[in-house]
């Protein structure tokens, strides 16, 4: 069972998110995709993101927690959910888009690496990822999960594989320069 599959230690973070607002970084996809494309959100959590994303896109909700997917149908019977690991992502439906805000920090560079290797098949023609992340060097953690911190370099180096960016741009979420967000586009 994960960390986020544990009742408590998922209510805790239900109850640390309460007060966030993505609404900058889906702002900033806006720029990039246009209204009522298809979009992936990987890790979507208690879903904050997924209903101001669904009010632009036709959004897929994803998770590998069973505790978030459960509790986001019982508030939405019909949402669209998917159960995926944020690595092997494990469906055969294609997107416009695939996003996450603050979930691919979680894994290792070996794991996203893989991860965007597969987003990319996932993705219609030139789709785009955009995917936020802790701005830093190093690694924490806290109660079991691991925190891997990335600098500008080290994200262009783990996208270019695949994509090209088209915005790598540090943001303040909790402090100054704190984060990081990546959007790009799939190499042809």
């Amino acid at each position: 069972m994960g960390f986020y599959d544990e009742e408590e230690t998922a209510n805790e973070y239900i109850t640390m998110a309460e007060d966030y607002d993505g609404s900058l970084l889906i702002d900033v996809l806006s720029k990039h995709l246009p209204e009522h494309s298809t979009v992936l959100e990987l890790g979507m959590g208690p879903g904050q993101d997924l209903k101001v994303l669904g009010q632009r896109y036709q959004v897929t909700g994803s998770d590998n927690s069973n505790f978030f997917l459960d509790r986001y149908r019982k508030l939405h019977p019909n949402a669209d959910l998917l159960e995926l690991d944020a690595v092997t992502l494990n469906t055969q439906r294609k997107f416009d888009c695939i996003c996450s805000n603050k979930v691919l920090h979680h894994l290792s560079s070996d794991e996203i690496i893989l991860s965007l290797s597969r987003q990319h098949t996932l993705l219609n023609g030139s789709g785009l990822v955009m995917h936020s992340f802790w701005a830093g060097d190093g690694v924490k953690e806290m109660k079991g999960l691991k925190f891997h911190y990335y600098t500008e370099k080290a994200l262009k180096d783990l996208f270019s594989q695949n994509f090209e960016i088209i915005a790598l741009v540090t943001y303040e979420e909790l402090e100054a320069d704190d984060s990081l967000y990546v959007v790009a586009r799939t190499k042809n």
